[in-house]
């Protein structure tokens, strides 16, 4: 794990030199500040938290994580650099770890730079902080849980279009999927629906965004990273073997 730092500054390198973040990150807060103002009215009442803010975050993200999973491997492919990292003593699953990690801290800092929506609340009105900063930790691990499933995706294939479009595709679909299964809860068994309500990310981050930072719920999200990091191993030794 020496080399870990070098990666992550590397492809922090990467992702700070490439407009495209600059870009999606912006229309990311533009979004949050947009949306979170108007539909949760957090001017017009004292609320003790932000959850009318917090609970549009499965949708924006759409407009930031997908970017920045387009960038984890799809560069290397394209530099044709990817041969030449072979060449360090460096592991595939150490390469996986430091990309991930540098993607999920540039999705930190657009997190971060929400908090303006913190002080005009405290401004405004006496909420909660706790369950604010509970909120904040719960939205970083639905970001990391989308990051490792569009870094995934970007280790089968290095088209950035397809990589772009399919990561789309099935963080839409998770993010949908409990108001899809409300919506036709009686037309299947009510146990069925409740079992794959309960695997939603929406679903498992609403109950974070009520101020209730669970330990399940919060074992819900890293497993999910854990388990498609090492997809994502896999499938780059795989792919180079």
């Amino acid at each position: 794990m020496k080399l870990l730092p070098v990666i992550i500054k590397r492809q922090l390198a990467s992702y700070f030199s490439a407009p495209v973040t600059y870009l999606s990150t912006a229309v990311f807060l533009t979004a949050a500040a947009a949306f979170g103002f108007h539909t949760s009215q957090l001017l017009e009442q004292s609320s003790v938290d932000l959850h009318g803010f917090f609970q549009l975050h499965p949708w924006l993200y759409l407009l930031l994580t997908p970017v920045l999973s387009t960038q984890l491997w799809a560069d290397e492919h394209t530099a044709g650099s990817m041969d030449f990292m072979k060449t360090l003593p460096v592991t595939g699953f150490e390469m996986v770890i430091g990309k991930f990690l540098a993607a999920w801290l540039v999705s930190g800092i657009a997190l971060l730079l929400t908090f303006p929506i913190v002080i005009t609340v405290n401004y405004f009105g006496n909420p909660d902080n706790t369950v604010i900063a509970s909120q904040y930790l719960g939205s970083w691990l639905l970001a990391g849980s989308y990051l490792s499933v569009g870094g995934f995706i970007c280790a089968l294939t290095h088209h950035r279009l397809i990589i772009f479009t399919v990561t789309l595709c099935l963080l839409l679909v998770a993010s949908g999927l409990s108001s899809l299964l409300d919506a036709i809860e009686h037309q299947a068994p009510i146990w069925l629906v409740d079992r794959i309500i309960s695997l939603s990310p929406s679903t498992r981050f609403d109950a974070i965004d009520q101020g209730v930072l669970a330990l399940q719920d919060s074992l819900y999200f890293i497993s999910i990273i854990v388990a498609f990091l090492a997809m994502t191993t896999i499938a780059l030794n795989v792919r180079n073997s």
